[in-house]
């Protein structure tokens, strides 16, 4: 039976989170849903084991899948798993589950609705950030400010990584991306491809939905304010001036 929801997990040395057990989290909340379900992991080229602990975690598991990547960078280690996918929708979310998996039934109204996508957020009214550092807060702020003014207009937060879409949208929207089409990452660096995802998905007229939802800060030492921030801003430009020179027709 195919499944109704695939849920695309990236993974980048995750050992640590492992053994937090969120993926036993994630499997205990979709033994209760009623729907058929399947999990792709991908792994980007992890070094710290991360990889053989998951192929220990997905034996002899039914509707798990674990699938190996060279390191590229999360564009297209959540590319890899969408095009695996083969569940009426694709959810991408976060290997630490900084936003439960259970958040998904917020988003699942809005598919029923006739959206073509629909994406947690920390900004919008009712949604939830806990244990979030100031300045991490307002790097979003700041970068959400530069999104509006360069991008995309009418979404206060493209950066949650919790995103759900029409299987043949997903497919689509990652097949296009043209800033994050090759993986070139030799860091952990996220970057602004859910810019690029959802500028297409506007200039396309695909419907969005802006969902609040709970979010909870996971410390981590990937983020390099600095140095990050200055590659998302560029490449917020160069996904305009993709667009411009006739990108994403």
């Amino acid at each position: 039976m195919q499944p109704f929801l695939s849920i695309v997990i990236p993974s980048f040395n995750e050992s640590e989170n492992i053994s937090k057990g969120v993926l036993d989290e994630v499997e205990n909340y979709l033994s209760d849903q009623k729907y058929e379900w399947e999990i792709i992991l991908v792994d980007d080229g992890s070094t710290d084991g991360t990889f053989e602990n998951l192929q220990r975690i997905v034996k002899g598991k039914k509707n798990w899948r674990l699938v190996k990547s060279l390191h590229q960078g999360k564009a297209q280690t959540v590319k890899a798993g969408v095009m695996e996918a083969v569940g009426n929708l694709v959810l991408f979310t976060d290997f630490d589950q900084a936003t439960p998996l259970s958040e998904v039934e917020k988003l699942l109204p809005f598919m029923q609705k006739g959206y073509d996508v629909a994406i947690g957020s920390r900004e919008v009214k009712g949604s939830e950030r806990l244990k979030e550092p100031w300045y991490r807060h307002l790097m979003g702020k700041v970068f959400n400010r530069v999104v509006q003014m360069f991008a995309i207009r009418g979404i206060s937060d493209t950066q949650c990584g919790f995103k759900l879409f029409a299987n043949h949208v997903a497919k689509e929207l990652f097949n296009s991306l043209v800033v994050y089409s090759k993986g070139s990452e030799t860091t952990a660096f996220t970057g602004a491809f859910d810019v690029e995802l959802l500028y297409i998905s506007q200039k396309r007229g695909y419907r969005i939905a802006e969902v609040p939802v709970s979010w909870k800060y996971v410390t981590t030492v990937r983020v390099n304010p600095i140095r990050d921030s200055v590659k998302m801003f560029l490449d917020v430009l160069r996904i305009r001036i993709t667009d411009l020179f006739g990108g994403y027709r």
